[in-house]
This record gives C-alpha cells, structure tokens and sequence, in this order.
C-alpha cells in the first residue's frame, strides 16, 4: 500500500470516530523530549549571544520557541502516522494508538505553528520568526514528507531542521546571523547523523519494517559504522572551533577536546562491532553518550561564558 494510500485509510477510519483524546495524548504529540533538546540548545544561543535582551521578552522567545518545535513534532506524527503504527517504538504514539484523529493532529500542529511564529515576531523580532517557520517547514515538509522516505541520507540533510535552534536564540538578542551563531548550528548539524545512525544500527528491522531507507539497511553496517566514525571526528573538530573565533576560552577548549574524544572512543567501539553482534551494545552505547556529549557542550560553552562575564564584572 503507498503511503498516500495509507492516509487515506487512516483518515477514512478516524472521520468515523469521536476523538478520545486527553490533554496527555495532545502533549505527547509535542514530542516533549526533542522538545526539552530544543529549548536548551535555543537558551544556550540566546544566552551566548553578545547583548541585551529584557528577560520577559527571552521568556516569551523560549516559549514560541518550544511551541514551534511541538508544532513540528505534531506535524511529523500527522505525515508519519502509518509508519509509526509498525514500528515497535513509535507504535504507542496517540495516532497509531488510536488516541487522537490524524485531522486534529494536522489542525493542532498547523494552529501552534501559525502562533509561535507570529508570536516571535511580533514580540522579538521577525528574522528570528522567519528562521522558526523556515525550521517547522524544513522539518515538516523537507525531512518528514520528502527526505525520509526517499533517502539514506534523510538524517543527513533534516539534521537542518534540529540545529536551527542555537541560531534562532542567537538572533532573538542579536537580530542577526553571526559566524558563532552558525558555529552552533554546525555542532548540532554535524552530530545529527552520528547519533542517529547510532540508533538505526539497533533499530534496523524496524525501519526495514517500516521502508524507511536507513543508512544500515540501504548502504549495510560496515558503511553505517564508517560513517558514524567520520562524523563523530567532525563533530568533535567543530566542537573546539569556539575556542577560535573567540566565542569560548581555552578552557572551554580543554573541556570540548575531552568530550569530543570521547565521542569519537564509542565511535570507534561501534566501528569494531561485530557485524552479527546482535545485542548491538557498542551502538547502543554510542547512541547515550552523544546525547550526554550535545549536552555537556553547549553546558560548557554557556559555563565558559558565565565565568567570562564574572571576571569582566569584577574588573570592571
């Protein structure tokens, strides 16, 4: 069946039932853990940024921020709701479980989009509204109803959509884009692939289930692993570079060069996996630590630069 077949089926299946859904159900279509990875890495551009910006206005800023990556969450279970129902982690989700109405979903999404970014401009300023709709339609159109589906290098190229938060909180105070601000959104964007084809190693009959072309079930494991290793230097490489333009201190740098190596360590573990390993361990153990590793760098760089206005104040 094609995908727009599938849709078809689920909307002709729910226009025939009341909606049951709870306030929980609707909270769960916000994605709140992607959401949580959002807000702080947008926090963290705006706290960097260089400027002022009145704490009422950072919090309305952070708040459509967040509302624009539910949105986006909302939208991409709405599109992915057939795929989700056979995928063993995905398939408790409120539309494959029955809980809420795809069209109120697509509805719900669309209202909370339409809010954050007008919102954002009306309060902040309108570059940073245009980088949050741009990032929902990335997200929502380009990776989710395009890349997904039709590509090994989906995660490669949507890995867009994640690292635009940083940027967006940078122009929330500065009005601009600066080459620290698109820094931050190259961290992001370069760790996206490693950490996510971390996941797919150990989820791949699930997105063989599902036909999405997943790096490991298109291109096969040894490729997957080779490339989880490339990406994880390069995020590493990147994750010093602040030090460079003078965004963080040498400190910071020190801190950057441990964490990166680190992270490039489980890559190489994964890298010398058994390829019939099936426990997956190496990977799965990659996959938590480049979480704690995206976490811990942007905790470092907004401690760099905590201290940094600590001295500047005593010597002022």
């Amino acid at each position: 069946m094609s995908t727009v077949e599938n849709h078809e089926a689920i909307a002709s299946q729910s226009a025939l039932r009341i909606s049951e859904a709870s306030a929980g159900d609707y909270f769960a279509l916000l994605k709140p853990r992607v959401m949580s990875l959002v807000v702080f890495t947008a926090f963290s551009g705006l706290f960097l940024a260089p400027g002022h910006i009145n704490p009422l206005i950072a919090v309305i800023a952070i708040l459509c921020i967040a509302v624009g990556a539910g949105a986006s969450g909302a939208l991409n279970m709405w599109y992915d709701a057939d795929i989700d129902a056979v995928m063993e982690r995905t398939a408790t989700r409120p539309i494959p479980a029955g809980k809420v109405i795809p069209g109120e979903a697509l509805g719900f999404g669309l209202v909370l989009s339409a809010f954050a970014v007008t919102i954002l401009g009306l309060a902040v300023n309108w570059l940073a509204a245009g980088l949050l709709a741009f990032t929902i339609f990335f997200y929502a159109v380009v990776y989710t109803m395009w890349l997904k589906r039709s590509t090994p290098q989906n995660i490669v190229i949507g890995g867009a959509a994640g690292a635009f938060p940083p940027m967006i909180g940078w122009a929330c105070v500065t009005g601009g884009v600066s080459i620290d601000s698109i820094l931050l959104f190259a961290i992001i964007f370069l760790w996206t692939p490693a950490h996510f084809w971390a996941l797919a190693l150990f989820k791949m009959k699930d997105y063989g289930d599902a036909g999405v072309p997943m790096l490991p079930n298109v291109a096969g494991v040894p490729t997957t692993k080779t490339q989880i290793v490339l990406y994880a230097v390069l995020t590493a490489a990147v994750g010093i570079a602040p030090v460079f333009t003078g965004l963080a201190s040498a400190y910071y740098g020190a801190v950057a060069l441990c964490l990166g190596a680190a992270l490039v360590w489980y890559s190489i573990a994964t890298y010398r996996m058994a390829e019939d390993d099936t426990r997956m361990i190496a990977a799965k153990k990659m996959f938590g630590y480049s979480i704690l590793y995206l976490f811990l760098i942007f905790s470092a760089l907004m401690a760099d630069h905590l201290v940094a206005m600590f001295i500047a104040g005593g010597h002022a």
